[in-house]
């Protein structure tokens, strides 16, 4: 009988160092889409409280009443 040869498609080095790629590209595209959506939370949340902390620390020191009013 005659051997057996496997059968597939293109070379086994190219297929893995390409699903390699894939992979690290993907996780990175996961990854900053996350931290966009936390950087954006913490902006949104954040960005008043940090206003008038900056404030309240400033010469004069004004109240916090003065610092909430639109006048």
């Amino acid at each position: 009988m005659a051997p057996k040869v496997a059968k597939g498609k293109g070379k086994a080095g190219k297929g893995s160092k390409g699903a390699e790629g894939a992979s690290v590209t993907k996780r990175v595209k996961v990854w900053s889409t996350w931290a966009m959506k936390k950087a954006k939370v913490v902006a949104h949340y954040g960005f008043i409280p940090l206003i008038i902390v900056i404030g309240m620390n400033s010469e004069p020191k004004p109240h916090v009443s003065q610092l909430l009013s639109p006048v």
